[in-house]
């Protein structure tokens, strides 16, 4: 047999091969393909009955979860009191952000936020006094998760706090966050002192009133809306919202501007300088979409993520409800303040990681040039980023689209297979605390969402379908 003058190699499998074949001169190309699931053989038997028997079952009710995350056309409708408009609130409870957990648990940033909360309350003078409240049972403590709300960083609501009320016409349910805190020396950073504690009472009894008055005077806002035009200008909807936020303010100028409230001038200067006010509308918005999603037996598809500085959770609508829970990961890709670094950083928290899951934050990375700053520095590692996300992804976003991808829509709907099978998990923009001085925020960055969850739900559900 006469060999060929010239060869040309297709490499599965480690590059090494391909590269030792190019080496000798001749033309080699890799394919990106690796061991579905790590080769892990529960995994691996699993994946074949999601993607094999079971795969009618699953696709068509992915399906619905897409057609949900998709179709839902949030509405801003006022802001309330926690315990007038979220439902289980109760008078004397606290809603904090990620999977239910035991006050022993909690990190040191949320404690200082509950802490806080309670002295803004009136329960306590001191924050010893009002750790004692809370150890002894006096407050009841509740994941927001639970109560259809979504809150971010290290916020904690009380029964008194203003909050977003967004109605999800489609699915008929509602979605609550609180009003963004705003920058400095906050609660929803970990802040406990008396400049936190006033910020508190400032938003309850100012920024709630007036912005309330004015959201019902210009009439339902839609959300999305805003947030599609948002991307265009820069933002992804999480770390960067700056743009979206002006939008939101513009669209309620002249109602502001005719509110009739003592404090109107410094509620004024409050929301010109707050340049995250959005993001606790957004998060709203996600939270009442996801939530309608989150009932469809055979899914697999993910409509809850959160975390509280202590654990990382999520949900799978095929799954009933159940959170599968892992340790809070460490916050990479970060650029810290200066004086500060990963000693002194916290595991990522809050619930914001909700917005991923909507196509935005991580997912939406090719549209901001200042999230690039966090997954390598330029808009091609950003639009690298985008890629990956897409891969566990069902489909893309009708609305939310990338202007660095040609206006193509961003990632939608995480699915835990993909997830499994390319051992890639979500990424999610997010500021970082510092771990225990109470300092408040100290830098940003991106975490990465623990594989762990994903393959115990993806097991479970592969249970539920058997």
């Amino acid at each position: 047999m006469q060999l060929p003058d010239q060869v040309r190699v297709v490499n599965v499998g480690l590059p090494l091969f391909a590269d030792a074949v190019r080496q000798q001169g001749a033309e080699a190309v890799d394919v990106d393909w690796q061991i579905p699931a790590g080769g892990r053989e529960d995994l691996v038997a699993a994946l074949a009955r999601l993607y094999g028997d079971a795969a009618a079952v699953v696709d068509g009710a992915n399906a619905e979860v897409l057609r949900r995350l998709d179709d839902g056309a949030p509405l801003l409708v006022r802001v309330g009191t926690a315990e007038r408009e979220i439902p289980g609130m109760g008078p004397r409870a606290l809603l904090h952000p990620g999977p239910p957990i035991e006050w022993r648990d909690w990190c040191d940033p949320l404690r200082r936020s509950a802490r806080a909360v309670v002295m803004a309350e009136g329960w306590a003078s001191d924050p010893s006094e009002a750790e004692r409240r809370i150890s002894n049972g006096d407050v009841r403590l509740s994941s927001a998760s639970e109560h259809a709300a979504a809150i971010p960083m290290a916020s904690v609501l009380g029964p008194s706090a203003p909050v977003l009320v967004v109605e999800n016409p489609q699915g008929g349910n509602l979605g609550f966050s609180g009003v963004n805190q705003g920058p400095g020396a906050t609660s929803w950073f970990g802040v406990e002192t008396s400049e936190a504690v006033e910020r508190l009472v400032f938003l309850r009894e100012a920024v709630g009133p007036v912005l309330d008055a004015a959201i019902r005077d210009t009439g339902p806002i839609d959300v999305f809306a805003l947030v599609a035009q948002g991307l265009q200008m820069g933002d992804d909807a999480h770390m960067r919202i700056q743009a979206t936020t002006n939008l939101f303010l513009r669209h309620l100028m002249a109602s502001l501007a005719g509110v009739d409230h003592p404090a109107r001038v410094e509620v004024a200067r409050f929301l010109s300088s707050n340049h995250l006010l959005f993001l606790n509308v957004a998060m709203a918005a996600a939270k009442a979409v996801a939530d309608w999603a989150s009932d469809i037996p055979g899914s697999s598809m993910v409509t809850g993520m959160a975390r509280n500085g202590t654990t990382f959770g999520i949900r799978v609508s095929g799954t009933g409800g159940r959170w599968f829970v892992a340790p809070a990961p460490w916050v990479g890709d970060p650029l810290f303040h200066p004086g500060y670094g990963p000693e002194d950083a916290a595991p990522d928290i809050g619930d914001s990681a909700v917005l991923e899951l909507l196509g935005l934050g991580g997912a939406a990375a090719a549209a901001s040039p200042a999230v690039a700053a966090f997954v390598g520095g330029s808009m091609a590692d950003a639009v690298a980023t985008t890629e990956a996300v897409a891969r566990i992804c069902v489909g893309l976003s009708r609305r939310f689209r990338l202007p660095y991808l040609d206006l193509r829509g961003s990632p939608l709907g995480v699915d835990v297979r993909r997830v499994v099978e390319t051992q890639v998990t979500p990424a999610i923009t997010t500021g970082i605390l510092h771990r225990d001085s109470g300092v408040g925020q100290i830098g940003a960055g991106v975490a990465r969402a623990p594989l762990g969850v994903f393959e115990e739900a993806m097991l479970a559900l592969d249970v539920a379908l058997r």
